[in-house]
């Protein structure tokens, strides 16, 4: 893909380039909302099922509907945890109609019934990782240098992704029960912006959490933090929620 971070035939200095580029970076966010990531105290078999002791005894945070959009407002339950080796999360997703097509590495996955994890481990600045994961457990994944410029070449190593469909995928003459989504993703692939991994307790990361869900003219978006656009949108570092790591 093309990315430019100023209009095509404009012409800009060094010096205000520089400056242009170290003021989006640093700005700093304003955490809307917060949650406590705790240590698992168990092992999270990563199979989309959710059923790990582990997961049992996480708190949950509910994606909410800022905006007024058609269609119904299915609830979607998020819970995170952490390790010495990765940071898991988990989505239960309520659905009557579970659709998702895309099914290679990097598809625009968001286009289908899917979940997206956005993960800044440097609050101090805005650039952030982008994970949306559809239904089927196709992952799409990049680094975001907010606003101007999407690295879309990034792709995590070591990532472990599974989903569970309590119902039937594409098939809109029956009647879904919803899905859920597991991913554990290796500390390491967040060293461009912290070499402090695991976080240690205390820690302080920036995040949003969201679902697209739906097909079109009835396509919903919910989020954790509410990014306050004027249209559904999840990308607003400047609103992301707060990340808290505890034992």
């Amino acid at each position: 893909m093309v990315a430019r971070l100023f209009p095509p035939g404009t012409h800009y200095n060094g010096a205000y380039m520089l400056f242009t580029l170290l003021f989006i970076a640093f700005a700093a966010p304003a955490a809307c909302q917060s949650y406590e990531v705790h240590r698992t105290g168990g092992k999270i078999v990563v199979d989309g099922r959710l059923d790990d002791d582990a997961w049992k005894r996480a708190a949950f945070a509910e994606l909410q509907f800022p905006w007024e959009q058609p269609g119904a407002k299915q609830k979607t339950a998020v819970r995170l945890l952490w390790d010495e080796d990765y940071l898991y999360a988990a989505f239960e997703c309520d659905d009557a109609d579970v659709t998702a097509h895309f099914d290679q590495r990097d598809d625009p996955t968001y286009r289908d019934d899917a979940v997206e994890l956005f993960l800044n481990p440097n609050p101090k600045q805005s650039f952030y990782y982008g994970m949306e994961m559809n239904a089927r457990g196709t992952l799409y994944d990049y680094f975001y240098a907010w606003p101007h410029l999407l690295l879309k070449r990034i792709d995590f190593s070591g990532v472990l992704l599974a989903t569970r469909i309590r119902g039937t995928l594409n098939l809109t003459s029956d009647t879904d029960q919803g899905w859920s989504l597991e991913v554990a993703i290796p500390w390491r692939n967040f060293e461009e912006l912290t070499k402090a991994l695991p976080p240690a307790r205390g820690s302080e990361w920036t995040a949003n959490l969201n679902r697209w869900d739906g097909v079109e003219p009835k396509r919903r978006l919910s989020v954790w933090a509410d990014t306050k656009l004027e249209r559904p949108s999840p990308h607003q570092p400047a609103r992301f929620g707060k990340l808290v790591f505890v034992e």
